[in-house]
């Protein structure tokens, strides 16, 4: 509803669940499974992930159309439910954007809020106009297309995947005051196979390849994670590679 409120029409909504949990209602919590009728049983799922599509507000980087998106993850993992207190539930919600070529999302550290507390539906509503008020869409555009401005040689992509691969093995004193892509050593191997085979944002035909090719190899891979860690490592790979290209 805050979504079209502000931004107009809203499609394409996708909802993804994982994680059920069998469970039974209360009056029936001293049965064995065995025993339980139908109607005592109940269902949940632990996590779900969802994102909606604002197909008003496109642009491009590159040969890549972007879409603004919005979406969220509900984790129940993060919630205390047996707690005798009422206390708020938690919620992960972001604003930024989808690669339509891939369905990659690019999220940047101003369009994301990973624990947005609410005990009502009205104040989850006015958090969630607040963080979409404070995004500020075109200095996420120029970000990204200054990503694909900018050119790793070869080598200069090698040493980074290595350097990356030391880091997951790093003791934790010297991680210290090193930025992390916030990905696993299986997804970086995934990383290192779509340069080689993913046919739009791969290598160049010299081997060297733009920094917004690389951001999608890595938000790519980054959909092995499980959905309550997902959008966190996006965002993450984001504030990396964005620092990575002020270095270079």
């Amino acid at each position: 509803e805050t979504a079209s409120e502000m931004f107009g029409e809203t499609s394409n909504l996708l909802i993804r669940v994982s994680h059920p949990i069998k469970g039974r209602i209360a009056s029936a919590k001293h049965k064995a499974a065995k025993d339980l009728l139908p109607e005592e049983t109940t269902l949940y799922y632990e996590r779900m992930a969802w994102t909606i599509n604002l197909p008003e507000h496109k642009f491009r980087v590159g040969d890549d159309e972007l879409t603004l998106t919005v979406g969220g993850v509900k984790a129940f993992n993060q919630d205390n439910l047996y707690s005798t207190k009422y206390t708020p539930e938690n919620f992960k919600v972001f604003i930024g954007f989808q690669n339509k070529i891939c369905t990659n999302l690019c999220i940047s550290t101003d369009g994301f809020v990973s624990n947005l507390k609410a005990d009502m539906v009205e104040g989850l509503k006015l958090q969630v106009k607040q963080l979409f008020s404070q995004f500020q869409m075109e200095r996420t555009a120029n970000t990204f297309n200054s990503l694909n401005e900018t050119i790793l040689e070869e080598s200069e992509f090698a040493k980074l995947l290595g350097r990356a691969r030391m880091y997951n093995a790093m003791p934790a004193h010297l991680k210290e005051g090193i930025p992390s892509l916030g990905v696993s050593d299986s997804q970086l191997s995934i990383v290192a196979e779509d340069y080689y085979a993913d046919l739009n944002h791969g290598q160049y035909v010299d081997g060297s390849i733009s920094l917004w090719n690389m951001y999608n190899l890595f938000t790519g891979a980054n959909k092995t994670s499980y959905i309550d860690t997902i959008l966190d490592r996006n965002v993450t790979i984001f504030s990396s590679l964005k620092e990575l290209n002020e270095a270079v």
